[in-house]
């Protein structure tokens, strides 16, 4: 796993050891970060959910202004602030050590440009934390957010959130919702 472009490119990043964590794989990384590329240089980035820390840090390499890395687990908190350190993203790489869910409300920006959401696919919390998003001031209907899920991963849910998905990219396996506030 490496930082595939900007100031940081090429660059290893560390993966927390164990199937606690599942890294997006360099591709999907790279076609996701094709698909955005205009819109992250000066963005305010969130990860949620954040692992080792490698889309938020692809985030920061390729000039968002500011990333908040969001990530319960203890080994993979440790092992984003290494990839922070390595990096030399510790000024504008934000670490929450706090469950997602908790630290939507630790977030004080006026608006938050990009939202990646990874939690684990057979969890609630996608959902939860989508309803949650939905309600913060800091999600505009300029936000774009992003969710990584399985491919069978029910949506319906969102009609009455007042959030919408706005496109769709299917791998193998998982697929990203890129999903807007309707107003």
């Amino acid at each position: 796993m490496r930082v595939i472009a900007g100031t940081a490119r090429s660059m290893p990043l560390a993966a927390p050891e164990g199937t606690d964590t599942r890294p997006t794989q360099d591709i999907i990384k790279e076609t996701l970060f094709n698909i955005i590329q205009f819109d992250v240089p000066g963005c305010v980035f969130l990860d949620l959910c954040a692992g080792s820390g490698a889309i938020g840090i692809e985030a920061l390499s390729r000039g968002a202004k500011k990333a908040y890395l969001v990530e319960n687990g203890r080994d993979a908190a440790k092992c984003i602030q290494a990839n922070l350190h390595k990096t030399h993203f510790e000024e504008t790489g934000i670490l929450l050590k706090m469950d997602v869910l908790n630290a939507l409300h630790h977030i004080h920006e006026k608006q938050a440009d990009i939202i990646y959401l990874d939690p684990p696919y057979q969890a609630d919390t996608c959902r939860r934390a989508l309803l949650e998003l939905a309600t913060l001031p800091y999600v505009t209907k300029e936000t774009l957010i992003i969710a990584e899920t399985a491919l069978d991963t029910d949506f319906s849910f969102l009609e009455e959130s007042g959030l919408q998905i706005v496109r769709e990219k299917d791998y193998r396996s998982q697929r990203h919702l890129f999903i807007r506030k309707v107003q």
